[in-house]
């Protein structure tokens, strides 16, 4: 088994119910309100831990009660959290706004998570040369994911990048460090700069393709997986049926799922197959973190 790191983001995500989404100018009575540990980075660290794989995490928090709830979190899930600086800045947050079909709205306070920079980077070089596979997102400094990424390459490592919140201003120069990319659709239309609701997704994928990424995968929600790899073509997964109550987290669960088989050595279709599973899990349950199933429930939910 390969160790994971991940490169990114912990946040608190305060998350509220609504029947729907406000609009603007519009105030509106929630049913709830939650405290639970989050951040993309975070997230994904647990749930490669959840799944049963070694993972270290590298990323900042504050010294405030906030960011102890998110080590204990990730401590709970086995993750490695010795090198997670503690900044004077608070602890980052999500607000998340949860609507009765279960989709979400969030923002984002950067806090802490300004702070992971190239010096916090150099100063940790030695976990990166540690670790086989290393999982960015976009929710750090972009400069700093550009710059670890770079140094990840150099070291010969697998590079895999969850491009959300996708920037105004996406570097170029990332493209060549990446090796497996996996956007949503909206993201994706994003990264290629295309306007138009509905996008040819092979034409898409080909585009990233042609920049140096050996796999594109497009999660596409209700609609499934698209695969666009070197090593397999195009591959299409169909979602699985799921009473779906909440997407929070389900990107996030997907993109660690995937790195747990890439870790095993398991292909690109059979590892995005096993993180459809867990996504569709996920997004059964309310939360983060606290969504993320363990590899055995995986199986004997879905086989």
């Amino acid at each position: 088994m390969k160790k994971i790191l991940v490169i990114g983001s912990l946040n608190l995500d305060i998350v509220v119910r609504v029947d729907h989404m406000p609009e603007v100018g519009e105030t509106i009575v929630s049913k709830d309100m939650e405290m639970i540990p989050g951040g993309k980075g975070a997230n994904q660290a647990y749930a490669v831990g959840k799944l049963g794989n070694s993972v270290a995490l590298l990323g900042a928090v504050g010294k405030d009660a906030y960011g102890d709830i998110l080590m204990n979190s990730l401590c709970q899930a086995g993750a490695d959290v010795s090198k997670i600086a503690k900044r004077k800045e608070n602890t980052g947050l999500a607000l998340i706004t949860v609507n009765g079909e279960g989709d979400n709205s969030i923002v984002v306070v950067a806090g802490a998570n300004s702070t992971v920079d190239e010096a916090y980077i150099d100063e940790n070089e030695d976990a990166i040369k540690d670790a086989d596979i290393i999982i960015f997102q976009l929710e750090i400094p972009i400069e700093t994911v550009l710059y670890a990424a770079q140094k990840a390459k150099k070291f010969g490592k697998t590079v895999i990048l969850d491009p959300a919140p996708v920037p105004e201003e996406f570097p170029e120069e990332l493209y060549s460090y990446i090796d497996v990319i996996k956007p949503n659709e909206t993201e994706l239309r994003m990264l290629i700069h295309e306007n138009k609701d509905i996008i040819d997704l092979i034409q898409a994928t080909k585009t990233l393709r042609e920049k140096g990424i050996k796999d594109v995968i497009v999660t596409l929600g209700e609609r499934g997986v698209f695969i666009n790899s070197e090593e397999a073509g195009i591959v299409e997964i169909p979602a699985l049926k799921v009473n779906a109550v909440d997407t929070t987290a389900a990107g996030d669960s997907f993109t660690a799922a995937l790195a747990v088989m890439l870790s095993q050595g398991k292909d690109i279709r059979s590892a995005a197959e096993f993180a459809n599973k867990v996504a569709s899990i996920v997004v059964t349950r309310r939360g983060a973190q606290s969504s993320i199933p363990t590899k055995s429930e995986v199986y004997t939910k879905l086989g």
